[in-house]
């Protein structure tokens, strides 16, 4: 449990810093971009690590259960999760989905967060993914307010297509390779 809070805390951290754009820009102004994008990279990076070894961890150790989930929201969580991954694909693409979305990787990590939270009704689970959709809430509402610019649509669709398809490999990829062989829990 104690690590994955620190790797949430540290993950979380590094990301709030980020968001406090004047002392953002003070690190950046001391230490430069690169360093700053590397230190910030590093940091974010083993925030993550200690977030998922921790929640291996802690689910091995027997996570007290809060509620069994009924059936029907594993199958929500399977139809959300491939919105997630459409959207985290939409991110990286010059597309219409994109510019819909306003900030395409943040809904993919609120989407996937709530999608596990319909799913697992465990304690871990539950802080794990009730504290990165609190996370991923809370930035978008910081960049609402900050006014960042959200790229316009391009004029033809294949961006859009683009976007789909390698949402749908990433999904499979996800279900099929990752979710049992990594997280050892099959979805399909």
């Amino acid at each position: 449990m104690a690590m994955m809070l620190l790797g949430l805390v540290v993950f979380i951290g590094v990301h709030l810093v980020a968001s406090a754009r004047g002392l953002r820009a003070r690190l950046i102004a001391d230490v430069g971009a690169g360093t700053y994008k590397a230190f910030f990279s590093l940091v974010a990076v083993s925030g993550l690590l200690l977030t998922a070894y921790g929640f291996a961890l802690w689910r091995a150790a027997g996570s007290a259960v809060l509620w069994d989930p009924p059936l029907a929201l594993r199958h929500v969580t399977l139809l959300l999760m491939l919105i997630a991954c459409i959207a985290a694909v939409s991110a990286y693409v010059p597309s219409h989905l994109r510019s819909w979305l306003k900030h395409p990787l943040l809904v993919a990590v609120k989407t996937w967060a709530f999608a596990h939270l319909l799913a697992n009704g465990d304690v871990a689970s539950v802080v794990l993914f009730g504290a990165v959709l609190a996370w991923a809430v809370y930035d978008r509402i910081a960049q609402k307010r900050r006014g960042v610019v959200v790229p316009a649509a391009p004029a033809g669709w294949s961006g859009d297509a683009l976007a789909v398809v390698g949402g749908l490999v990433l999904y499979a990829a996800l279900a099929l390779l990752f979710h049992p062989y990594v997280i050892g829990v099959p979805v399909i």
